[in-house]
């Protein structure tokens, strides 16, 4: 049943008013050419003492070459934070990754490359026609595994940076397992304790190449970066896989009901993320692989509706569940409108939907009752580590200050999947979020017991902070905000690592 919102924030407004100006909003976008490191100082609140290990985070760390502007902000090049925790103490640095796109056009003062979603090479349509090579653009989201540092990028290699220093040392081939422009996901999916390892955990990610039919590659890498296992397995159609939802037993994936037909960005035209169409009359797909490489792949139906990321999945009995966000239809911007003038209210709002499959009849049943955990608009869920692909209570999303309506995200929810309670911390009027980070506090078994590391643009300062929340009460004020010297743009993805990367003294 659909849950009742019930705030716990003390900044509730109407709805009809905007808590945000759109000015305040846009800034957070601007480039960020300064790279540094500091113990940083400017501290309101503690850090937790126990708090011990490194928070990297990745994003598009530039809107502009030399002054010519990238059309999306996720064709930026990717800039990295490390914040490192110690004793009480964090330790700042950011460093851009160095891929071989990133230093060419730093060098020529200008834009070389045609962007997924929209940047296009100045110089019009003859300018880009017939160039389908893509820039590297490694921004997206940022590992440690295996005792290496990875900035990832969906649609090629990852690069691997010396954690101490964030120096970019190359892409990494991951021991001669991808070859060369071989992709490697953003989205891997860490399992705590895999049963095919005797309760060791283990990483896990995909590839995928996508045509008039979809080949993707899955796989599973021990604690030391040992690849375990390895499958492929080929899909009919065109499938746009962003993210993908592991259970003990399955890797899951949502075939969006999307085509793409590349002509016009083989003519110099549109990026190839505009040549992306969604079909209101297609099911979207969901597409169950076995993880032991056993058994047959299920291709299960749904309604029609857009999927980037995943919040959780796991099975009870003959069930299964996928806490999904989902869009009523693929949500593309306007070529000819820049993207911070966008209009909110005109595009659709990502919520938490709720499926349940039948493993035992191959049937999505989607009812109706269950269909929204939440009606506010969100993204970026975030669970706690030790719960992913299993059955779990709470979930932390970004999401809107407003209760009801899209528009920036300013706030950091909090579900009980329990009880139903929606807490609801918020930085408006003049703070934008980032996706949490859940870190778990050591020694506790309790789900929510941990801290919520958030990165917030504080517009009133033009700077980012480093807000540490209590996870089990979002009410609280924070339990400290780390004031940085200069602001981030806005990122996409990170994770915390227990180990310390940051310096000795």
């Amino acid at each position: 049943m659909q849950t009742q919102d019930r705030l716990t924030t003390s900044q509730n407004i109407k709805t009809e008013i905007k808590p945000y100006n759109r000015q305040d909003w846009k800034r957070g976008y601007e480039s960020q050419t300064q790279e540094t490191d500091y113990w940083i100082e400017n501290i309101e609140g503690q850090i937790p003492p126990e708090l011990n290990g490194t928070l990297f985070r990745n994003g598009p760390g530039l809107s502009d070459v030399n002054g010519q502007p990238i059309a999306h902000p996720f064709d930026g090049d990717g800039m990295i934070v490390k914040i490192a925790f110690k004793n009480g103490r964090a330790y700042f640095s950011n460093r851009f990754v160095r891929t071989e796109g990133f230093v060419k056009e730093q060098a020529a003062g200008k834009i070389l490359y045609r962007g997924v979603f929209g940047t296009q090479k100045p110089g019009g349509w003859l300018a880009n026609l017939f160039d389908l090579k893509l820039k590297n653009i490694a921004n997206t989201n940022i590992i440690y595994w295996g005792n290496k540092l990875l900035a990832l990028w969906e649609a090629e290699g990852p690069h691997r940076l010396d954690p101490n220093t964030l120096e970019t040392l190359g892409i990494d081939d991951l021991g001669g397992i991808l070859q060369p422009g071989e992709p490697f996901a953003a989205h891997p999916r860490f399992d705590p304790s895999c049963a095919m390892d005797g309760g060791a955990p283990c990483l896990v990610n995909f590839s995928v190449k996508a045509g008039p039919s979809t080949t993707i590659t899955i796989y599973e890498f021990n604690p030391n970066g040992k690849l375990l296992r390895r499958q492929a397995h080929s899909l009919p159609g065109f499938a746009f896989l962003h993210d993908m939802a592991i259970t003990e037993n399955y890797c899951i994936f949502f075939q969006n009901p999307v085509s793409f037909n590349p002509l016009k960005f083989i003519l110099g035209w549109s990026s190839a993320g505009e040549c992306i169409q969604f079909n209101r009359e297609a099911k979207t797909k969901v597409i169950l692989i076995p993880r032991n490489g056993q058994g047959e792949v299920k291709i299960l139906e749904t309604e029609p509706c857009f999927v980037f990321h995943h919040g959780n999945a796991w099975e009870e009995s003959d069930r299964l569940f996928i806490d999904s966000i989902c869009y009523d239809s693929y949500p593309s911007l306007d070529p000819d409108i820049d993207f911070r003038e966008v209009d909110f209210e005109q595009y659709p709002p990502g919520q938490l939907w709720r499926f349940q499959a039948n493993l035992e009849t191959s049937q999505v049943e989607h009812q109706v009752e269950h269909q929204i955990l939440t009606t506010r608009a969100c993204e970026f869920p975030q669970i706690n580590p030790n719960n992913v692909g299993r059955s779990y209570r709470y979930l932390y999303i970004g999401t809107t200050h407003n209760h009801s309506g899209n528009a920036p995200f300013q706030a950091i929810l909090k579900l009980d999947q329990k009880t139903g309670e929606q807490q609801v911390w918020s930085a408006a009027p003049r703070g934008f979020v980032g996706e949490p980070v859940f870190v778990p506090r050591p020694g506790s078994s309790k789900e929510d017991d941990g801290w919520l590391l958030v990165l917030v643009y504080d517009a009133a300062h033009h700077r980012s902070d480093l807000v540490i929340l209590d996870a089990r009460n979002l009410h609280k004020e924070p339990v400290a905000r780390l004031h940085l010297n200069y602001h981030i743009p806005y990122g996409l993805h990170g994770n915390f690592t227990s180990e310390y990367f940051g310096p000795l003294d």
